[in-house]
């Protein structure tokens, strides 16, 4: 967590939410402009696997190759991503509910970043079939 939130504060990209599991993790980003989703990855997992070979002991390699990429293009896909990250301790049994999980952006005690401006609204429905987005 300390890796996320020390490239956060570089602004390396913005947290908006994440998760450390035992064995994975998922995080909600923004990366600016000038940089890349594969970029900030890097960032976190180098930045961990070097912080755990000097504090830790470990060894290479720490991590798989690659990663799963999710794009958010609307507030309800933000909020879709959030609420797999934040379930996902209680899925697997390691807590009651996602804000008792320690290692979790659903425990207030941690401060993430607020959601992208820009996502596109979530539309619905008018009677007279004319999509209308939400206020």
């Amino acid at each position: 967590m300390r890796v996320l939130f020390d490239y956060r504060d570089q602004r390396k990209f913005r947290l908006h939410d994440f998760v450390v599991m035992p064995d994975h993790f998922h995080v909600l980003i923004t990366v600016e402009h000038d940089s890349t989703i594969e970029r900030a990855v890097q960032f976190i997992k180098g930045g961990f696997a070097f912080r755990a070979g000097r504090e830790l002991g470990f060894r290479s390699p720490v991590w798989q190759k690659g990663f799963s990429e999710v794009r958010i293009i609307d507030r309800e896909g933000f909020e879709k991503v959030r609420s797999y990250i934040w379930n996902n301790p209680v899925k697997r049994g390691l807590a009651s509910s996602a804000e008792h999980f320690p290692f979790s952006s659903a425990n207030s005690t941690f401060v993430t970043d607020p959601p992208p401006q820009g996502l596109k609204p979530v539309t619905f429905m008018s009677p007279d079939g004319i999509a209308k987005a939400m206020p």
